[in-house]
């Protein structure tokens, strides 16, 4: 069989999950420098400069289970990291906010994983990386891609 001629190195799902692993292995290490597992980190870089959400969303958010979920925030709860409370609009809900603590613990980390998505994205131009980021913010479904958020870097703003 010829190189590049398996079906997996042309398929999309494939290509993203390859992407995904190169780019958390090489940071893994600081998240566990840190202390943290890597959903403990997703937690936690997901609430960061978030308002309370419930957990359900937190799961879909953190790519986890709802029960998975549930246990670790009342565990990063009982560290200082989450603060957990009802939601008043529907007491059966429990809604996940970070803490100052928590604020604290993964404020390092972001600073790490932006540098670390700079030198990631340093082989493609300011407009590809602003395009791949749009594009896989779609394709993900997400409600505010990059596109909606600014101008693509190393533009005018004008058409």
């Amino acid at each position: 069989m010829a190189p590049g001629s398996r079906f997996v190195e042309g398929y999309l799902g494939y290509l993203l999950g390859q992407a995904n692993h190169a780019l958390y292995k090489a940071f893994e290490r600081h998240v566990s420098a840190a202390g943290l597992t890597s959903l403990e980190w997703r937690v936690l870089a997901t609430l960061h400069e978030s308002d309370a959400v419930p957990v359900s969303a937190l799961a879909r958010e953190v790519l986890a289970k709802q029960p998975t979920v549930t246990k670790l925030v009342q565990r990063m709860a009982a560290q200082g990291w989450l603060a957990l409370q009802a939601d008043p609009a529907d007491q059966r809900r429990t809604l996940v906010a970070i803490t100052p603590a928590g604020c604290e613990k993964v404020a390092p980390l972001l600073a790490q994983a932006q540098a670390h998505e700079e030198r990631t994205l340093e082989s493609l131009s300011p407009i590809e990386a602003h395009v791949l980021k749009t594009l896989l913010a779609r394709l993900a479904g997400c409600d505010n891609p990059p596109a909606a958020q600014s101008t693509p870097p190393g533009t005018s703003g004008t058409a």
